[in-house]
């Protein structure tokens, strides 16, 4: 059988209220946010040089922002297909840390009918394993009736 965010959606296979797939990326490392870093070029020593971070006030490095926008982002195109998404808005609430399990999540919450689409509203909220938001935001996607 053929799970449904294997193909297309269209405006037909949503609805308020449904949830998508989840995004879980377990036990991140430090590794990761210097992986990060390579890739973003975001080399500020607070994401990976623990004393520095520590002499800075913080308990320990802690992972880029974009990191954790990058895992929802990751939710909202498997979800919709990234050429759908008219909008992602995200705010960061919490810092993820080495350590943490980030689970990703999100849930419609409008669906406006128009002539060849429908605008498709969702909520998004990253957490860690103990509960914690460290991330939550909305995204619009534009999706074709069927």
């Amino acid at each position: 059988m053929t799970d449904r965010y294997e193909r297309r959606l269209t405006a037909d296979d949503v609805a308020v209220g449904e949830t998508g797939p989840e995004v879980v990326v377990e036990e991140l490392e430090r590794e990761d946010f210097v992986r990060y870093a390579g890739a973003s070029g975001d080399f500020n020593p607070i994401h990976y040089d623990e004393p520095y971070a520590q002499d800075a006030g913080n308990e320990s490095v802690f992972g880029q922002g974009m990191l954790t926008a990058g895992f929802a982002s990751h939710l909202v195109s498997d979800w919709f297909g990234l050429d759908r998404v008219e909008r992602f808005t995200i705010r960061f609430q919490s810092p993820v840390f080495p350590g943490d399990t980030i689970t990703v999540t999100g849930e419609i919450t409008d669906v406006e009918d128009g002539d060849a689409a429908a605008v498709v509203t969702t909520d998004l909220e990253a957490t860690t394993d103990d509960g914690t938001v460290v991330l939550s935001g909305e995204t619009v996607a534009s999706l074709p009736w069927a």
